[in-house]
């Protein structure tokens, strides 16, 4: 497969050109990358207005993923996660619906700041009752009972969450098409679900839209991103997608990120899936090796090993702490969980290093305390009305009683202990102690 960016960059690294642009490094090496990051010159195309090389590389990515467009973000989903919601709000405007989304409490938060900025109202179906604040099953069954009920501009889930939990993304695409209603996916955590023999990217199984982090999975740089746009997806939105993606971007673009996404295209036409089948294989065999060894695990996500040690003595935090003094440093560790996520660049030295660490962590007393369920809350006033008043940073075990003004309160993506607009309970103040939150923004008296 072609790749446009990347052969654009090196033809223009190979020429002895005085770099009379930006940026100001001008290409002189310091910390390797330097000579490949360029900005929009003649012949490099503008990202959000591509016409050439990043068109043509979208192109290709929007073929491997099969979609009606994608389009790169060099910000990461959160800018694809603004957009998504943008774009559905102007739908409802048009279509005289409310600006109203229905969303699994688990979201990252950037969703909160993106209905702040578009004054959204979001509906939240809350996690069950044995669910912490890391996982939020959003059910088929669930979905439809809430849409018989009101009406939504769109209905939102993420999925995988941090754990691996997956959604039936097929069961609450057909519940959203048989109610008219857009569905939009959170799937930061699984562009690589495409590639699996099984396909089961939201966007195969009947997703309108999601964005997929091309850096948490794939070979990208950190940053890398794609907003998707299915062939089914509302009248317009594969068209409107670059306005909608540039009203929240910068306008400074970095060309590393975009080269990694383009080269990404080729490894993904060639041999990176045999890679991805071997690691799905490889992580298979060691979550086994490690239920059998005594070891709980969380999540059915192929790509991902989420530890639950306190049956073995040891919170999230501590087993994070002893793998890392043995050189493996985890993705995200908490009172109850360590998260581990591999990938195809994962070296069989380094599989075997975890493995071996793990095999060598002793048996201690189990751990019995479990985690404070997440707090019902009274809602005070809206998102927007939260996050935009004056506010003042208290320390949490004194915040009973006040308003949360910012999304601060819990780690994307995740359930937030409280949504900005809500009062904090007793309840909060002792899940915020739980999980080692020390202050908290609230709005000023």
């Amino acid at each position: 497969m072609e790749t446009p960016i990347c052969d654009f960059i090196r033809r223009y690294q190979a020429q002895d050109v005085t770099r009379m642009h930006m940026p100001g490094h001008k290409g002189v090496p310091l910390g390797g990358g330097e000579s490949a990051d360029i900005t929009e010159i003649a012949g490099a195309d503008e990202l959000y207005r591509s016409r050439g090389i990043i068109r043509r590389s979208e192109e290709n990515a929007a073929a491997l993923f099969g979609t009606g467009r994608t389009v790169y973000s060099a910000e990461g989903s959160s800018l694809c996660i603004r957009a998504m919601i943008y774009m559905a709000s102007m739908r409802a405007a048009e279509k005289g619906l409310p600006k109203r989304l229905l969303a699994g409490r688990n979201a990252h938060k950037v969703l909160l700041s993106a209905a702040a900025m578009l004054d959204i109202e979001i509906d939240w179906i809350d996690p069950g009752e044995a669910e912490g604040l890391l996982s939020c099953r959003v059910l088929p069954e669930t979905v439809e009972g809430r849409l018989s009920r009101r009406e939504y501009m769109a209905v939102y889930v993420t999925s995988p969450d941090y754990l691996g939990h997956m959604a039936d993304i097929r069961g609450i695409a057909g519940v959203c098409r048989r109610h008219s209603v857009p569905l939009l996916a959170d799937n930061a955590h699984g562009a690589y679900l495409k590639f699996l023999p099984e396909d089961m990217h939201p966007i195969s199984l009947g997703a309108d839209m999601c964005c997929d982090s091309a850096h948490k999975t794939l070979a990208c740089l950190t940053g890398a991103a794609y907003l998707h746009i299915s062939r089914e997806a509302p009248e317009g939105w594969a068209e409107t997608a670059e306005q909608a993606m540039g009203f929240f971007a910068s306008t400074s673009p970095s060309w590393l990120i975009l080269a990694s996404l383009d080269r990404m295209n080729a490894e993904l036409a060639g041999s990176w899936c045999g890679g991805l089948a071997e690691t799905v294989q490889r992580a298979r065999e060691l979550a086994e090796k490690l239920g059998r060894d005594g070891w709980q695990l969380a999540g059915d996500e192929p790509m991902k090993l989420a530890l639950m040690p306190k049956n073995r003595g040891y919170t999230g935090d501590e087993l994070a702490g002893i793998l890392r003094e043995k050189g493996i440093e985890c993705e995200f560790s908490d009172p109850d969980y360590t998260v581990l996520m591999p990938s195809p660049r994962t070296l069989e030295k380094d599989w075997e290093r975890l493995e071996s660490a793990l095999a060598g962590i002793g048996r201690k007393e189990t751990i019995t305390d479990t985690a404070p369920a997440v707090p019902a809350a009274e809602k005070v006033c809206t998102i927007r009305e939260a996050m935009m008043r004056p506010r003042e940073t208290v320390a949490a075990e004194q915040a009973e009683g006040r308003i949360l003004a910012d999304p601060d309160a819990g780690c994307p993506p995740a359930v937030p202990i409280l949504i900005p607009g809500e009062r904090i309970s007793a309840e909060a103040v002792r899940c915020f102690r739980y999980y080692g939150k020390d202050q908290v923004s609230v709005i000023r008296s």
